[in-house]
């Protein structure tokens, strides 16, 4: 079974407000599976871009997950809840990452974000109550630059998945554990 899943705006609020970090998403999946996706930045012009099996690019280079293995030298991307979105832990969180990582980024928008793991820009992303329009490409952008997505939690990501974090495999394990901190 064939599914095509697209985003017409990925960062609306920043789109809205003229801040040039905002993406077109478009995700074809079979049988549950992402098979192809694209990000596209027209702000930017950037095309991000993966079929599976085929590695992953931005317009015409390839993508690779960075090789950072030290936390304190890693930037990590997260999202934040707004208006009535909060989640309980999220303070926590934020406060449990930023006090072992280089920093932190809010971006705007979790396409851009995840397709910025897979270019090695950012080390490591995670964020909450997510649609799969939200980050379907840049789930396979991640996985065919060579870097992990699960859950938070260590769980497994599938396309039911709400939350997300995604990395490039060598810090994974430490910001699982600061996410799941009690």
């Amino acid at each position: 079974e064939e599914m095509i899943v697209i985003d017409p705006i990925d960062g609306t609020t920043n789109f809205i407000h003229g801040i040039p970090i905002f993406g077109i998403v478009v995700a074809k999946l079979y049988n549950k599976e992402i098979t192809d996706g694209v990000v596209f930045n027209p702000a930017t012009n950037d095309f991000f871009w993966a079929s599976k099996g085929k590695g992953a690019w931005c317009n015409n280079s390839r993508l690779r997950v960075s090789k950072r293995e030290n936390i304190d030298e890693c930037i990590v991307g997260t999202g934040l809840p707004y208006l009535n979105k909060i989640y309980k832990n999220y303070l926590k969180e934020i406060d449990q990452i930023s006090k072992v990582c280089s920093g932190l980024r809010r971006l705007g928008s979790a396409s851009i974000d995840l397709a910025y793991v897979a270019a090695g820009k950012l080390d490591a992303y995670w964020e909450r109550n997510l649609n799969l329009w939200d980050v379907s490409s840049g789930v396979l952008l991640i996985k065919e630059a060579g870097g992990k997505v699960t859950e938070p939690s260590g769980n497994s990501w599938n396309i039911n998945s709400k939350d997300i974090l995604a990395s490039n495999t060598k810090v994974h394990e430490i910001i699982q554990q600061k996410l799941t901190i009690k």
